[in-house]
């Protein structure tokens, strides 16, 4: 019984946790560049399960074999697939197509990003819409002059068609072992590329995210019903406790 009530309780956790994170993914449908966050499951605990067969005289132990108590989440782990292209028209909203992030400097170190919203700070250096600074391929923070602003597909700035900057892109082979989340659409990972087939930039585009709004609130809605079951047995196995407790008083 109360190996009932572990598997039941765990399973309750496990689909908290999901719910969370499908809740996260969700909130996140509208934001450029945002890669939706999955979760492996695994088991919880495992014991030996054994069979005493015979009299106290011959009893022999017969291992049957492994008997889980439940489940619980694992490793969770970050969908890099990319999103798809939304035109904006806006000169300084950029989208990678391909393997790629752009280098953005934060109080806490460089880090990378798939979210090109950028815009000009009082000093009309090149920002991201939360300040940070958006680097060159020397990593230093990028100026641009008053005027007509042009990015070409391999990531050199030009401003009324003079040569400015190019843009800073991590290319990593295996982002999904090399990057770290971090912060919103933040990633941190190695200081140099590990890959080699740069991406393509899109000017006036924007990348949408990667979540999957129907598919997201199906899994959603089959969280939920996961969980009433999980919390229906739990009541089961209290009630089913308790009656068991309350005949063995009897008896005694």
């Amino acid at each position: 019984m109360i190996k009932g009530l572990y598997s039941a309780v765990s399973a309750m956790v496990m689909n908290a946790t999901r719910q969370q994170t499908l809740s996260h993914n969700i909130a996140n449908m509208q934001t450029p560049g945002f890669k939706q966050i999955l979760h492996t499951v695994q088991g919880f605990m495992q014991e030996q399960t054994v069979y005493s067969n015979g009299n106290n005289a011959r009893k022999t132990i017969d291992y049957i074999g492994l008997l889980g108590l439940g489940s619980q989440i694992g490793a969770d782990y970050i969908d890099f697939e990319q999103g798809a292209l939304e035109q904006t028209n806006n000169p300084l909203d950029l989208a990678l197509q391909g393997n790629g992030f752009f280098t953005v400097k934060t109080p806490d170190g460089n880090r990378y990003t798939r979210d090109g919203r950028f815009l000009r700070d009082a000093d009309n250096t090149l920002v991201t819409v939360e300040g940070f600074q958006v680097l060159d391929d020397a990593g230093q923070p990028i100026t641009l002059p008053d005027g007509e602003v042009g990015v070409a597909a391999e990531g050199a700035i030009t401003v009324n068609g003079e040569a400015v900057a190019t843009l800073g892109i991590g290319i990593f082979a295996n982002p999904d072992t090399e990057l770290q989340h971090t912060a919103g659409n933040l990633f941190s990972g190695p200081a140099a590329s590990t890959g080699e087939e740069a991406p393509q930039v899109a000017q006036g585009y924007l990348e949408g995210s990667n979540a999957n709004p129907s598919l997201l609130m199906t899994q959603l809605v089959e969280v939920a019903r996961s969980y009433e079951a999980a919390q229906k047995l739990v009541q089961n196995q209290d009630e089913l406790l308790g009656k068991a407790i309350s005949s063995l008083g009897r008896i005694g």
